[in-house]
């Protein structure tokens, strides 16, 4: 149950529940009662038995382990059941992660819990780029001869450029995690599973915006590929709400955003700009950035309220962090569905999926009211 500053909000009643159960089924076709357990944080068989009462009312149908919109096609889900061979074989999927210690390790997990009855996962780390990620993709091709490959590769620059076409022509089928792409001349979409993070970051916005903020701040690593998407949703929420942005902190710092004197920089403009709430990407900034505040006498959240975009350790900080959390596993599991629904017959017939996920905002102790 997602915390916040008054303590555990109140779960949702079966019947606004029984209505995020059909919107997540509208926006993406059919999806596992055990996916929907966890993104509503309820058990498996509460929403087994929301599935039954909707089918009942032939609002959806029940399909082999989940359910599907009534009249949608499921061959063109993205969540189909896995098969365990492919020409009477078990599957080899090749993985490639620009991290084994920070945020991708739960995207792993995702694929992993999903591959377990179905297929071979061969891990590999590169390191942000481009000619790396196409070495261990290489070898993972034609040394470990994998079914198929799910990277998250560098898309941008030459190099970048380069390395998406060559994952466009590989001989096997290629989902991309947690990026997407387009190719060729009529910039045809790669497939894809991504987190929504320009939603995330939005989210963030109209939180500390129902706490009474009205100038909530930004800093953002220049370098990092998720940088662009919050910094897209920071902006477009901040003007939604009409919340002024007049000499508000918007810091996108080049290499170390957690350095000092990046840090003054920012709360020097709270301080001047009268801004009293911040997001932040990505946790260890935040944390520094706390930190930084405590040195100097400014309190979180008393006197800046902060919300940290990845939560991988934000509630560990003193005070623990609100923070946004990308549904990092669900993407692990929706993108080897994804292969696995390739892999078993669909070949060019089937259309590319490119499957968005939604974060969720997890309300901890540095967001409060403005004081």
């Amino acid at each position: 149950m997602t915390e916040s500053a008054g303590g555990p909000s109140p779960a949702p009643l079966p019947y606004e529940r029984r209505a995020q159960v059909v919107d997540l089924l509208r926006r993406r076709g059919v999806v596992r009662a055990d996916e929907l357990a966890a993104e509503l944080d309820v058990s498996v068989i509460t929403i087994r038995r929301d599935i039954a009462l909707l089918a009942s009312q032939g609002v959806i149908r029940r399909v082999r382990g989940g359910a599907v919109m009534e009249g949608a096609d499921e061959r063109d889900a993205p969540v189909v059941p896995q098969p365990a061979t492919v020409a009477g074989r078990r599957l080899t999927v090749g993985v490639v992660v620009p991290s084994l210690t920070y945020y991708y390790p739960d995207v792993i997990r995702g694929v992993r819990e999903a591959a377990a009855a179905a297929a071979r996962v061969v891990l590999r780390g590169a390191t942000y780029q481009a000619d790396d990620e196409r070495r261990q993709l290489a070898w993972l091709v034609e040394s470990m001869e994998v079914d198929g490959l799910l990277v998250a590769p560098t898309t941008t620059g030459e190099e970048g450029e380069a390395l998406v076409r060559w994952l466009q022509s590989a001989e096997v089928p290629v989902v991309l995690l947690e990026r997407a792409a387009t190719v060729g001349p009529l910039r045809e979409a790669m497939e894809s599973v991504v987190s929504d993070h320009a939603l995330g970051a939005a989210m963030a916005v109209r939180h500390l915006a129902t706490l009474g903020h009205r100038r909530v701040g930004l800093l953002t690593p220049a370098q990092s590929p998720t940088t662009a998407h919050v910094r897209r949703g920071w902006r477009q929420a901040c003007e939604e709400l009409g919340l002024d942005l007049t000499d508000v902190p918007d810091v996108n710092a080049a290499g170390d955003a957690g350095r000092a004197a990046v840090l003054d920089e920012v709360l020097d403009a709270c301080l001047a700009s009268g801004t009293t709430a911040m997001l932040v990407h990505s946790d260890p900034e935040t944390m520094s950035l706390v930190e930084r505040c405590q040195l100097r006498g400014v309190r979180v959240p008393g006197d800046l309220s902060l919300v940290a975009y990845d939560d991988e350790v934000a509630e560990l900080c003193d005070p623990p962090l609100t923070a946004v959390r990308p549904p990092k596993a669900a993407v692990g599991r929706a993108a080897f569905e994804l292969l696995a629904a390739r892999l078993a017959g669909g070949g060019a017939e089937r259309p590319a999926h490119r499957v968005v996920i939604a974060p969720r905002l997890m309300v901890r102790s540095s967001s409060s009211a403005p004081r």
